[in-house]
C-alpha cells in the first residue's frame, strides 16, 4: 500500500437533486403498467384507488423511518449500512445481495424493456428493421449503455441529466392529468362500475398480492439513502428529500389512476399493460396514443437513469466493508464515482434484457423487495434507545409499516407461492456467499481507507 488515500465520494447533492432521485426512482414502469393488472384482480376502481392510497401511506411511514436512520448514518449504501450497523453484517449483506439482482438490475432491465415497448408503440415502423423482439431488446440495450456512459462521467453531470429528466417526467404527468380531465373524453361514472372482489379468504389474498404490486410501483421512496455519502447537510436534507419526493409521487399516482378510470371502463382496463397509451387513446383519439407513448418512454428514461445512479452505491459500500468483490470499491480518480460497480450492474441488466421479458417478474421482484425494509424500520427503536429520542411518530410509523408489510407478504405467498418461493430462495442463495466474503475479510487486513463521512 502506497499511503495514498482511496478517492472518496464527494458531498455535492443538495435537497432538490436528492428529492429528484426519489421521484425519479419511484415513478417508473410500475405506474404505467400495473393498474390494468390490478383491475383484473380487484374488479373495482374504488377498491383499486383505496389500495393506492394505502400503499402511499405505507411508503410515507417507511420514508419517515428511513429519514431518521439516514440522518443518523449518512453513508452510501442505504439498507446495507443500517442493517449491518444495527443488527448484524449478514443482514446487510443479504439486502445488498437482493439489491444486486432484484432491487436494481432487474428493474433496470424491466424499465428498459418498458421503454422499448412504448417507443415501439409510438414508432411502429421501427419494428420493420428486424424481428420485433430483437428490435425492442436492441432499444433497451442502447438506452442502458447510453445512460451508463453519462453516469460514468461523474455525479454532478449525472445529477444535471437526472434533474432534467425528472422535471420533464413530472411536467408530463401533471400535463396529462390536467389536459386529460379538461379536454379528454371520459366518464367519472366509471368509478362506480365493476364489482369488487369478495373480501373472503381468497379475496384477502388477492388484496395482499395487489398491495405488493402497488408497493413495487412505490418502491424508490427510500432512494436518497443510497447516496447518503454524497448529500450535503444529510441530517437535514436526507429526511426532507424522502418525505418531499414520496409525498409528491403519491399525489401524482392518485391523479393518474383516477384519470385511467375516467378514460377507460373497468372491463376494458382488465389486464391492459400499456395502460397509459390506452387511456390516451380513449381520451383524445388513436393518434394521440402514439404521442403519449413517446412521452411515457421519455418519463421512463428518468427511472432508468436513477437506477444506474443508486444501485452501484450499495455494492460500493459492501465492497468497502469487505463483504463484496473488492474491485467494486474502486472510485474513479477523476469523476469520483464507483465506476466499476456501475459497469457491472449495467452488464447484469443487459444479460437480463437478452434472456428475459417483462412478463411474470412483478411478483418475484415485489416479494424480494418487501422483505428487508421490515427489519430496517425496526432499527428505529434501537436508534431511539441510543439517542433518547421520544418523538412518537417514529415507532408508530415503524410498527404500522412492519405489520402491514408482513401481512402483505403472507397473503402474497398464499396467492402466488411459486414466485414467492423463488424470491425466498434468491435471498437464501446469498448465505454461502456471505460466509466466503466474511472469511476472506477476516483473513486479510483492510487496505481501503474508509469514507470519513
Amino acid at each position: 500500500m502506497t499511503g495514498t488515500p482511496t478517492p472518496a465520494l464527494s458531498r455535492t447533492l443538495g435537497l432538490f437533486p436528492a428529492a429528484n432521485l426519489v421521484v425519479a426512482n419511484m415513478i417508473g414502469a410500475g405506474i404505467f403498467t400495473t393498474s390494468g393488472l390490478l383491475m383484473a384482480e380487484l374488479g373495482s376502481p374504488v377498491l383499486m384507488i383505496v389500495l393506492w392510497v394505502a400503499g402511499g401511506i405505507l411508503a410515507l411511514c417507511g420514508a419517515l423511518c428511513y429519514g431518521a436512520l439516514g440522518a443518523a448514518m449518512p453513508r452510501a449504501g442505504g439498507e446495507y449500512v443500517y442493517l449491518s450497523e444495527q443488527f448484524h453484517p449478514i443482514f446487510g449483506f443479504l439486502t445488498g445481495w437482493v439489491s444486486f439482482f432484484v432491487g436494481f438490475s432487474a428493474p433496470l432491465a424491466a424499465s428498459s424493456l418498458g421503454f422499448s415497448e412504448y417507443v415501439a408503440s409510438a414508432v411502429p415502423g421501427m419494428l420493420t428493421w428486424g424481428s420485433e423482439a430483437a428490435v425492442k431488446r436492441s432499444i433497451a440495450l442502447l438506452i442502458i449503455v447510453s445512460l451508463m456512459l453519462v453516469h460514468l462521467r461523474g455525479i454532478e453531470l449525472g445529477a444535471k441529466v437526472q434533474n432534467i429528466l425528472t422535471v420533464g417526467k413530472i411536467l408530463l404527468i401533471v400535463g396529462l392529468i390536467v389536459i386529460g380531465f379538461a379536454l379528454g373524453t371520459g366518464d367519472l361514472r366509471n368509478l362506480s362500475a365493476g364489482q369488487a372482489v369478495a373480501l373472503d379468504g381468497d379475496g384477502w389474498k388477492t388484496v395482499g398480492l395487489s398491495l405488493m404490486w402497488i408497493m413495487f410501483a412505490y418502491s424508490g421512496w427510500n432512494a436518497a439513502v443510497y447516496v447518503g455519502s454524497e448529500i450535503r447537510e444529510p441530517e437535514r436534507n436526507l429526511p426532507r428529500s424522502l418525505l418531499a419526493g414520496t409525498g409528491l409521487v403519491i399525489l401524482l399516482y392518485l391523479g393518474l389512476n383516477i384519470l385511467y378510470v375516467y378514460a377507460v371502463p373497468p372491463q376494458e382496463m382488465n389486464g391492459a399493460i400499456a395502460i397509459g397509451g390506452l387511456a390516451a387513446s380513449r381520451l383524445f383519439g388513436g393518434w394521440v396514443e402514439r404521442v403519449i407513448s413517446l412521452l411515457i418512454a421519455f418519463a421512463l428514461l428518468s427511472s432508468i437513469s436513477a437506477l444506474i445512479i443508486l444501485g452501484p452505491r450499495v455494492y460500493y459500500a459492501m465492497a468497502k466493508d469487505g463483504y463484496f468483490f473488492r474491485v467494486l470499491a474502486d472510485v474513479h480518480p477523476v469523476f469520483r464515482v464507483p465506476s466499476k460497480a456501475i459497469v457491472l450492474q449495467c452488464l447484469i441488466a443487459v444479460v437480463l434484457v437478452l434472456s428475459g421479458t417483462f412478463d411474470q417478474i412483478l411478483t418475484y421482484m415485489g416479494f424480494c423487495l418487501g422483505i428487508f425494509p421490515i427489519l430496517v424500520v425496526m432499527g428505529v427503536f434501537k436508534l431511539r434507545r441510543e439517542r433518547g429520542d421520544q418523538a412518537p411518530a417514529y415507532p408508530v410509523a415503524a410498527l404500522l409499516f412492519a405489520a402491514v408489510s408482513v401481512l402483505i407478504l403472507v397473503l402474497a405467498y398464499q396467492e402466488r407461492p411459486v414466485e414467492s418461493s423463488i424470491a425466498i430462495l434468491t435471498v437464501l442463495a446469498g448465505l454461502p456467499f456471505y460466509v466466503v466474503f466474511a472469511r476472506s475479510r477476516a483473513n486479510r487486513r483492510p487496505t481501503i481507507v474508509r469514507d470519513p463521512s
